[in-house]
């Protein structure tokens, strides 16, 4: 499986509503289009890193079926998570960022959009979910052992990518986290 081969059935997320957030924020798939809005969003949100207009494009083109979007009702955008398969072990969605705009945290919006991706990308054949999160980073350490205890998940972290090592001091150590399997579909 990758992040293209997603079947567009699954790509519905008109699902009966489980969360407050689920109310107030429509999720979608990105297109193209959302590139330079996305962008714009990652740079409200520190400490994520800042990629290239032509990065965010990418993004929403060729990991769609593995990323989602949030909209409020007047079609702004709230949030925005990108995610990808990984090539050696398609059964795990790898998650590159989380992006909520500041007046929209603190609303479950992307915990809800977390399971809104894992229940379309598990009938695909994703068993686990991987991301990294720098130790500093506790309302992300918050939020994927949330994801991970609602969905009954068992997860692991280990050190990936250290400070000097791989970033020559600019940049926080990354630990990766590792959540599965997940076998059912909603928390």
């Amino acid at each position: 499986m990758d992040s293209k081969n997603i079947s567009p059935a699954c790509l519905d997320f008109q699902t009966p509503t489980r969360t407050e957030a689920e109310r107030f924020f429509r999720f979608r798939t990105p297109t193209d289009l959302d590139g330079r809005s996305v962008h714009r969003l990652i740079s409200r949100c520190p400490p994520l890193d800042a990629n290239s207009v032509y990065a965010n494009l990418l993004q929403c083109l060729h990991f769609s079926g593995t990323s989602i979007l949030a909209e409020t009702g007047d079609g702004q955008l709230a949030a925005f998570i990108s995610g990808y398969v990984l090539p050696e072990n398609p059964d795990t969605l790898f998650i590159w960022q989380v992006a909520v705009d500041p007046v929209h945290r603190g609303k479950g919006v992307a915990l809800s959009m977390l399971d809104a991706l894992l229940d379309r990308t598990i009938p695909a054949g994703v068993r686990y979910l991987e991301t990294t999160i720098s130790p500093e980073n506790g309302p992300s350490r918050t939020l994927f052992q949330k994801l991970f205890s609602r969905r009954k998940a068992p997860f692991s972290k280990r050190p990936l990518f250290g400070r000097e090592t791989h970033f020559g001091g600019g940049h926080d150590d990354e630990v990766l986290y590792r959540g599965g399997p997940f076998s059912a579909v909603g928390p």
